[in-house]
């Protein structure tokens, strides 16, 4: 057993370090979609001047509506898993599971922290470090979309068709302009590994102003949380569901499979609000702050531990992932939902011209400044 021990030391620790990280941070994003579905009617709430939830209890302590999200996920349990005669049975089946599970794949790539020494070796605080991390990002996001058009198409109800038809074209059409987004940021970064680009972001321009993404690309950030929005389908781009029209693709679901779908639609805003985070505001860059400490622009420095330092990275990437989940949900109770027409409109005829332009300018200033 020693042996054995000794020859595949190096396999079984990373091994074990995976299964660790995979642990905590996708335990940590599973946590946090649950509070998400709380924070939503907690918001809607205080935007209409309204209490929101605050019965649920466990020994008479509510807590503010605390245990809702244990509550909701008691009740989904429970109710009766219900299958329409005429559906399409497999892929009825599995259409929540290819809505969810490709969701929570992408955050493999994702770095919420640079790294830690654990027992003398080096713990990278990602899941898995690929060198075209943002291109797997951006393959894999698109297989949500069967999870979306299955769920309508395999209820065999012409209302959960409808939904599905619209989905297919918003997420398809909006996809090319999330993409188009990031090239700006690949140009400038000359790399598709999300940690790389995290790491040059910690970069000072003109000695003290961070090289974050939405330094370089402002008009691009803009353009790329407008279309992940639209990727997410939340509201104003909500035609999938659009409550007082069609309910949506997945009005014949209950129970847990009902579930799913909701509970995906929460994890994709943490998927954005951490992309928006990684991309554009430093990931977990916290200025001025080095392996060693913070060392100010003007040459003083405050040394601290690394594994303090870890903890402010890890500290920083989780409040900017909160903070922009907060505004999705602000977003979603401010705006009035779109026409059909006028989403795709919006799509095809604004923002690709856009982003295309944004990628003329962003090469024509590399070029001016002899970068490429």
């Amino acid at each position: 057993m020693m042996e054995f021990y000794e020859a595949n030391k190096d396999l079984l620790l990373f091994t074990a370090a995976a299964g660790v990280k995979v642990l905590v941070f996708l335990g940590g994003v599973m946590g946090l979609a649950g509070l998400l579905t709380l924070a939503e009617r907690k918001v809607s709430a205080l935007m209409q001047d309204r209490i929101g939830p605050n019965r649920a209890s466990v020994l008479g302590l509510a807590f503010n509506g605390l245990f809702h999200p244990l509550a909701d996920a008691i009740k989904m349990i429970l109710k009766e898993d219900f299958v329409p005669g005429r559906a399409e049975k497999l892929l009825f089946t599995l259409a929540p599971f290819f809505a969810l599970v490709p969701v929570l794949a992408l955050f493999a790539v994702i770095p919420f922290g640079d790294y830690v020494m654990v027992f003398g070796y080096q713990l990278d605080l990602l899941i898995a470090d690929l060198p075209l991390g943002l291109f797997f990002v951006l393959a894999l996001s698109g297989l949500a979309i069967y999870g979306v058009f299955l769920g309508g198409w395999a209820s065999k109800n012409n209302f959960a068709l409808l939904g599905a038809m619209r989905g297919a074209a918003q997420m398809i059409s909006y996809e090319v302009v999330l993409g188009l987004t990031l090239v700006g940021l690949l140009m400038i970064y000359g790399s598709a590994n999300l940690q790389d680009m995290v790491r040059a972001q910690g970069r000072l321009l003109f000695g003290f102003l961070p090289a974050w993404g939405v330094v370089y690309q402002p008009f691009a950030f803009l353009l790329f949380l407008t279309a992940a929005i639209a990727e997410n389908k939340r509201t104003p781009f909500d035609l999938v569901e659009g409550e007082s029209e069609i309910i949506g693709y997945f009005m014949e679901y209950s129970s847990m499979r009902f579930a799913a779908f909701m509970f995906s639609e929460f994890v994709e805003i943490i998927l954005v609000s951490m992309l928006a985070a990684t991309l554009f505001f430093g990931g977990w860059q916290v200025p001025y702050l080095y392996e060693t400490g913070f060392i100010l622009p003007g040459g003083a420095a405050l040394p601290l531990n690394h594994y303090l330092v870890a903890a402010l990275q890890v500290g920083a990437f989780s409040v900017k992932t909160v903070f922009f989940c907060w505004l999705m949900l602000v977003i979603r109770w401010t705006l009035p939902r779109f026409r059909f027409d006028q989403l795709m409109g919006l799509c095809w005829k604004t923002l690709l011209p856009l982003a295309l332009l944004n990628i003329l300018i962003t090469g024509a200033v590399l070029l001016a400044l002899g970068k490429i």
